[in-house]
């Protein structure tokens, strides 16, 4: 007090130089010397008085202040000539730049929020009282996480026209290690048994690099809670912790800690009690509920019973509900009674769903995947249900909601949805040229947004010297608001397998089709499709596993002319999928189970089945830790008779097996049976004349050579996978590239493959015919992959080994592919 009382003496005395300013006069002029920036009128609205009024000690000092509250000046005067009042000023600096040099615990964009969060940034007038603050409060967070000797300066440059740089220098240190962690009052569970629960270490061997054992104050107070949970789930209701120590060396370089516990007495549960409002579920919530008589005392228990009955009261719109458990301890017979306490709270409406963050999605789009609808009550299971089917949407990377209670309104709140995009689909267009491809072009758009709309648009054009192919498919997954889906296509494919190194042949196929999916629940659909095809096909050269269907199926005056086949097929498909998202799932569940069949007046009959499941299991809370098992299987045949001979699974239908796709680690095409070419061994006569051996002595070949494969009317794929963080990469890149390890087995076989025609040969070549029909139980790989949702589109890259030696032959250490994500 008596500081400002000098400070007020002192300004007045500066205010007049005679007993006259003491008394009241008339302002003629006010003038504002030392102006910069601020521009004089700016200067001027922070003076409470004008020109004309009565001026007099009181208001010139609040003037003053005034003046000091507009925050842009350091120093102020006031001086009187004759009846004009002079200010003179001097301004704040403004901050020019703000560097960080030294700190690697903290960002720059986090300290550049903290700053900004005080008014510290560029353009900004430099208070100097908030920076001492600031070095204070850094410094606080170093010592939080163990870094006693942690330093925090800030450095002010001046610049020309009053400007200034501030450089803030980190001299962070080394988080103090910790000595020795000490628990005194503990006899019923040793130090041991206490400490390997926690996360905090001491004494770590050198070897275990993951250790936590720097001293850090929340990761402290998180290991007493453990401590404090592991008595109270043993019945330890009334342990507690009298008092922590954590005692500093000289140096500051290592900490002891001690804690002072008192365990308390075991207590058993003698009833459990309801009270309050249980909204109409009295008793569906008294037969859920886990407490029950008798029991040991078990905190995780009791709060998985709070968090439970809250969460079903979420269900029917009581959004907030209160449930607490309140212990009645008998401390004679060292029981405890429970009294869970609940008050549901008014039911909670919603009254808008927004969603922001969709720049290219449309509202509708997102708005029909809604399970909570708007007027009803907030659910919060209709919620999460309606977050988990956003996320299962192949154009939506993360969702995230929250609820926000209307100004005024205690029953009603807005729900908003967060989103976050990604790459719908890809664009490509290119021309290349090679050895084996010649000249190739290619072009395509695969769109499963379109237009924002949600529909899957699919279009590609491509020419290489062995393919040449045009394809278009539209899918609405909305055709009616039910969810029943339209979907079409049309395409052309000239293929010429023997350029492509497959098996010999070549065909040329033009299809329409269209499909219809019906929504059976929430997780479960039916799907119907007809297609119809038009397909040609010519001999380019001739194996046994063809020849024996050209043989069916070609025409017996002109067997060496082409196939020309038209087929009508209809398809049923069941689906189910729980999967947490569309792409790079982390939870959940799919399997799929679809049957094709060609109609009797087809000129082919077969049938087709494929099953494929995936199942996630995450390993972690964060879900980036994920164990993946998936099981793929295929079988197809003819049904029928043609010219009194059984039909047969078409060759060009076949399942195959290997890339980066299918059977990681292998080739593409180089899983399961190889052509068979069996050719007769001449001899001449003495006469000149040809003559063949007897059967024993023909000789056969692999029509496609010993590693490709021509595929089979069965497969099986399996696999386990897992799923860990991508190193080196941060975590918000988590959705968009996996990493994993994998086993991945399977074959493809041919189960019309009538080994035993081949009985007749030497064992020699009986071996290379069991050899070429790949009878194998299963082929089998190890590796590491790398998946990337490019905007090119997904990109598979797999480092992998043969865990059979005999499949060395086939396998690559390296795959790469682009196409569908695993």
């Amino acid at each position: 007090m008596m500081i400002k009382k000098i400070a007020l003496a002192a300004l007045l005395t500066s205010l007049y130089s005679n007993a006259e300013a003491a008394e009241e006069f008339l302002v003629e002029d006010i003038k504002v010397k030392g102006l910069q920036r601020v521009a004089v009128g700016a200067a001027l609205t922070h003076i409470p008085f004008n020109i004309g009024d009565t001026l007099n000690d009181f208001r010139v000092s609040q003037s003053i202040k005034s003046l000091y509250k507009s925050g842009h000046f350091n120093d102020i005067a006031a001086f009187r000539d004759g009846n004009t009042i002079i200010f003179k000023v001097r301004e704040r600096e403004t901050i020019s730049e703000v560097t960080f040099d030294g700190n690697k615990d903290l960002k720059d964009e986090q300290l550049t929020q903290s700053l900004d969060d005080s008014d510290i940034r560029v353009g900004e007038t430099l208070d100097r009282t908030v920076i001492s603050g600031i070095e204070l409060g850094l410094e606080d967070f170093y010592h939080s996480v163990g870094k006693y000797n942690a330093d925090v300066r800030a450095d002010i440059t001046h610049l020309p026209r009053n400007r200034v740089k501030i450089n803030f220098t980190f001299n962070e240190g080394d988080a103090a290690a910790i000595q020795q962690i000490n628990i005194v009052g503990n006899e019923l569970f040793t130090d041991e048994e206490l400490l390997k629960n926690i996360e905090l270490t001491y004494d770590s061997p050198w070897w275990n690099f993951m250790a936590q054992d720097r001293y850090q104050k929340q990761t402290l107070q998180g290991d007493m809670e453990t401590i404090e949970s592991y008595y109270l789930d043993r019945g330890y209701l009334q342990y507690k912790v009298n008092s922590t120590q954590v005692s500093m060396t000289p140096d500051k370089k290592a900490v002891y800690i001690t804690l002072n516990v008192d365990e308390g007495e075991k207590y058993t549960v003698s009833g459990v009690d309801f009270i309050g409002d249980l909204a109409g579920f009295e008793k569906t919530i008294k037969a859920i509920t886990p407490l029950r008589s008798d029991n040991l005392y078990n905190g995780a228990v009791v709060t998985y019973n709070e968090e439970m009955i809250s969460k079903f009261l979420g269900r029917f719109g009581y959004a907030y509900p209160k449930v607490t458990t309140i212990p009645e301890i008998n401390e004679e017979d060292k029981t405890v009674k429970l009294v869970v306490s609940v008050e549901p709270g008014k039911r909670v409406y919603v009254n808008r769903i927004n969603f922001n963050g969709n720049s290219v999605t449309a509202d509708r789009v997102l708005r029909r995947e809604m399970r909570q609808m708007e007027g009803a009550w907030l659910s919060n299971n209709q919620v999460e249900s309606s977050k988990a089917w956003l996320q299962r949407l192949p154009y939506i990377e993360e969702v995230e909601f929250e609820t926000t209670k209307l100004p005024g309104e205690d029953d009603l709140v807005d729900v908003d949805f967060t989103i976050k995009e990604q790459p719908s689909g890809s664009f490509t267009a290119g021309i290349g040229y090679g050895d084996t491809t010649k000249l190739s072009l290619n072009a395509g758009i695969q769109q499963n947004n379109f237009l924002g709309t949600g529909n899957r648009l699919a279009l590609n054009l491509n020419t290489v010297s062995y393919s040449r192919s045009a394809s278009l498919s539209y899918t609405d997954p909305y055709f009616t608001t039910d969810a029943v889906s339209l979907g079409g296509q049309i395409y052309y494919n000239e293929f010429d397998a023997g350029r492509a190194n497959l098996e010999q042949y070549k065909r040329k196929t033009f299809g329409i089709g269209a499909n219809l999916g019906f929504p059976i629940n929430e997780y479960v659909r039916l799907s119907f499709g007809i297609n119809y095809k038009n397909e040609t096909l010519s001999r380019y050269n001739s194996y046994d596993q063809i020849d024996t269907f050209y043989n069916l199926y070609a025409d017996p005056e002109n067997p060496s002319d082409q196939l020309k086949l038209e087929t009508f097929d209809l398809t049923a498909a069941i689906s189910r999928s729980t999967l947490n998202r569309g792409t790079f799932p982390s939870a959940g569940s799919s399997q799929s189970l679809s049957y094709k069949i060609t109609t009797p007046n087809s000129d082919l009959n077969y049938f087709r089945f494929n099953l494929d499941s995936k199942w996630y299991f995450p390993l972690s809370r964060d879900q980036r830790w994920t164990f993946l098992t998936r099981f793929q299987a295929g079988y197809g045949n003819g049904y029928g008779s043609f010219n009194g001979n059984e039909h047969l699974y078409p060759f060009q239908e076949n399942f195959r097996a290997g890339g980066a796709d299918t059977l990681r680690g292998f080739e593409t095409n180089t899983v399961g049976p190889k052509a068979v070419q069996r050719i007769p061994q001449t001899i001449s006569t003495p006469t000149g004349v040809l003559c063949c051996k007897s059967p024993e002595y023909d000789s056969v070949y692999s029509g496609t050579g010993r590693s490709r494969s021509i595929g089979g009317n069965a497969m099986v794929l399996a696999g386990v996978e897992l799923i860990v963080p991508t190193p080196f990469l941060d975590e918000g890149f988590s959705n968009s590239v996996r990493s994993s390890f994998f086993v991945d087995a399977g074959n493809v076989w041919d189960t019309e493959f009538d080994i035993s025609k081949y009985n007749d040969l030497a064992p020699s070549q009986q071996a290379l015919i069991r050899d070429f029909s790949d009878e194998s139980t299963y082929r089998a790989s190890a590796g590491m992959s790398v998946q990337w949702l490019s905007p090119m589109g997904p990109m598979i890259f797999s480092f992998s080994k043969p865990l059979k030696k005999e499949d060395d032959d086939d396998t690559k250490f390296f795959t790469f592919n682009i196409g569908k994500t695993f």
